[in-house]
C-alpha cells in the first residue's frame, strides 16, 4: 500500500469518527431520554401496583372493621361511609343492603338495591345479583308484578342466575295451582348446563312434590 492510500484511510477514518461525534452529539439525547423513559417507567409502574395493592388493603380492612361492629345499625353507617370506586361501589351497596335485611328492615334494603339493579355501567353479575335478591327479599315490599318482571330479566338467556330464576319461576306456577305447567318448568330446568348439586336436589324434590314420578326428576 502506498503511503498516498495510507493517508486516505487515516483521513477516511477520522472522517467517519468525527461525523459519528456530530451524530451522538446530535442525537445521542434520544438514545439518553429513551433509557431514562425505560426506566423511569418501570418504576412508575412497580410503584402503582404496590399504591394499588395498599390501597386494596386498606379498604378491605376498613370493610372488616364496619362490619365487625356489634350493632347492626352501627354496621350500616360504617358501610354506607366506606369509600369506593367502580365495581367496588356495587359491593359495598349489597354489603349494605345484606344488613338492612338482617335488621329486618327489608324495605331499605328493596331501596338500596333497586338503583344498583338498574345500573348499566356495571357487570351483569352484580347488577342482576341485586335484582335477585330483591325477589328474594318479597312480602310486601315487591309487588307480583315486579318480581315477575325481574324473573323475566334473570332467566334471559346467557344472564348469570338464570337457572335460580327459573327455579323462581317454577315455584311461583306450583304456588299458583298451576302444577303442570310448574313440573314442566321444573324439568326445562334440569335440562340447563352447570346445575349446582343443590339446585338439582331441590327442583327434583319440587318435581315429587307435584306428584311428577320420580323418573322425571332424574331425567
Amino acid at each position: 500500500m502506498s503511503e498516498s492510500d495510507s493517508f486516505i484511510d487515516e483521513v477516511n477514518e477520522e472522517v467517519r469518527r468525527e461525523r459519528l461525534y456530530r451524530t451522538f452529539r446530535k442525537y445521542g439525547w434520544i438514545a439518553v431520554t429513551a433509557v431514562v423513559l425505560i426506566v423511569g417507567g418501570a418504576a412508575f409502574n412497580e410503584y402503582r401496583k404496590a399504591a394499588a395493592t395498599s390501597a386494596a388493603q386498606d379498604l378491605g380492612d376498613t370493610i372488616m372493621t364496619a362490619l365487625e361492629l356489634p350493632e347492626e345499625a352501627d354496621r350500616i353507617e360504617a358501610l354506607g361511609q366506606v369509600p369506593a370506586e367502580g365495581d367496588m361501589t356495587a359491593v359495598m351497596d349489597l354489603l349494605v343492603a345484606a344488613e338492612q335485611m338482617a335488621a329486618a328492615d327489608p324495605e331499605a334494603a328493596v331501596a338500596k338495591l333497586t338503583p344498583l339493579a338498574a345500573r348499566s355501567d356495571l357487570p351483569l353479575a352484580y347488577t342482576d345479583l341485586a335484582a335477585y335478591k330483591i325477589v328474594m327479599i318479597g312480602g310486601e315490599t315487591v309487588t307480583p308484578d315486579l318480581r315477575a318482571q325481574l324473573l323475566e330479566r334473570l332467566a334471559t338467556a346467557g344472564a348469570p342466575y338464570r337457572p335460580l330464576a327459573l327455579e323462581q319461576q317454577a315455584l311461583d306456577l306450583a304456588v299458583a295451582g298451576e302444577t303442570e305447567a310448574a313440573i314442566d318448568a321444573a324439568r326445562a330446568i334440569l335440562e340447563e348446563p352447570g346445575l349446582t348439586q343443590g339446585l338439582l336436589q331441590r327442583v327434583s324434590q319440587l318435581m315429587l312434590a307435584l306428584g311428577a314420578d320420580a323418573s322425571l326428576s332424574e331425567g
